[in-house]
């Protein structure tokens, strides 16, 4: 499965698999793919240091990348205590209600919360970079759009090359603009943070908009079959992410939220408000219920959303409140049956992948012999 994309980044297959889980990024990077470390959760920059060391341990000298969440445009002088100020009182007595609902417990006494909304902040993913730059990564590519112009230019400097998500062709147009060198087409059916435009017709629309960048197909995308079809549509690689949530490297520190994504379906997610603010595909719970109930107060934009609901998300996620409990993911969970090696994964998709191709060869009259 190689594209001119591939063989400029040294890769067996254009397959772009993006993970929370530095032994899954690994993982890929071994199997012939690409892995991409997402960074959003290290806020701690000696956290992020400790597990680029152990990728380049343990990746076989193969390439990978990072992906970090920073706007393209600076608010200057906003801190997380002046954004905490804007989080209205009704909204934070929902949570404790919806919490005492459901018997949440509350967290051990000076025990902080798991999950900070703080990762979203700029001068938190430029910390990020500060590490990142000082390792071979092959790939830098952000989760809002174009990062900032200087931090393109860092990357240039140092080899980098820079992918930015788009849900639609105007956004990919802006992107282009910028200077990033990848766009990632990323439809509705993905699982986090999408837009409203599926897959099939969201890839061929970008691909044309910024001819001649090469485009990464992304949303949905769980088999070879799809793969090739992406390809089709003029791709030059897939970026896949949910998939990997459910193989045996990956730490999801929940059995409780691994047996949901196990038995849930491709209609069991929901794009809502309730993670971040923005939308985003996720398993629907109850949690994701609440805060889609018009008789509630609503989501708040981000990131007070994401700073509202932090501590909530830390206490069900530590006590496995299987109500509430649940975790961004694509509509492809529905394929997602068993717990696999990644290694697996990479075999099963490149083989569905080779089927496909052999198949269309067969339509178009045209053999292999």
């Amino acid at each position: 499965m190689q594209t001119e994309l591939s063989k400029k980044l040294g890769v067996e297959h254009a397959l772009f698999g993006f993970t929370p889980f530095p032994a899954v990024a690994a993982a890929i990077s071994r199997a012939g793919g690409f892995g991409v470390l997402g960074a959003v959760r290290y806020t701690d920059p000696d956290e992020l240091k400790r597990d680029l060391d152990w990728i380049e341990a343990h990746v076989d000298s193969m390439p990978y990348g990072l992906d970090v969440v920073m706007p393209a445009k600076k608010v200057e002088g906003v801190t997380e205590a002046d954004v905490e100020a804007m989080i209205p009182e009704g909204h934070r007595q929902y949570v404790r209600d919806t919490l005492a609902k459901y018997a949440v417990p509350e967290l051990d006494e000076g025990e902080a919360s798991g999950w900070r909304i703080t990762g979203w902040m700029e001068q938190v993913a430029r910390t990020q970079l500060d590490v990142a730059f000082d390792y071979p990564i092959k790939l830098l590519a952000n989760a809002l759009g174009s990062p900032p112009a200087d931090v393109i230019e860092r990357a240039h400097e140092k080899g980098v090359l820079v992918a930015a998500l788009a849900g639609s062709a105007r956004h990919a147009r802006k992107h282009a603009e910028a200077g990033i060198d990848i766009v990632v087409a990323q439809g509705y059916e993905g699982g986090g943070h999408t837009g409203e435009i599926g897959s099939m017709v969201l890839t061929p629309e970008v691909v044309e908009a910024v001819a001649p960048l090469p485009v990464l197909a992304a949303g949905g995308i769980g088999s070879g079959q799809q793969m090739a079809a992406a390809l089709t549509l003029g791709a030059q690689g897939v970026w896949l992410g949910s998939i990997w949530l459910t193989t045996t490297e990956a730490d999801m520190h929940s059995r409780a939220v691994t047996r949901k994504l196990l038995a849930a379906g491709s209609g069991d997610t929901v794009r809502s408000r309730a993670l971040t603010g923005k939308p985003a595909r996720q398993l629907r719970t109850e949690w994701t219920d609440a805060w889609d109930d018009p008789n509630g107060p609503g989501t708040l934009p981000m990131p007070l959303q994401g700073l509202l609901v932090a501590e909530a998300l830390s206490r069900i996620q530590k006590h496995e409140v299987e109500p509430l409990l649940g975790t961004p993911v694509g509509q492809i969970v529905g394929r997602m049956n068993s717990e696999r090696p990644v290694q697996e994964v990479v075999d099963d998709l490149t083989r569905g992948f080779e089927e496909a191709v052999d198949r269309l060869d067969r339509i178009a009259g045209r053999s292999h012999e």
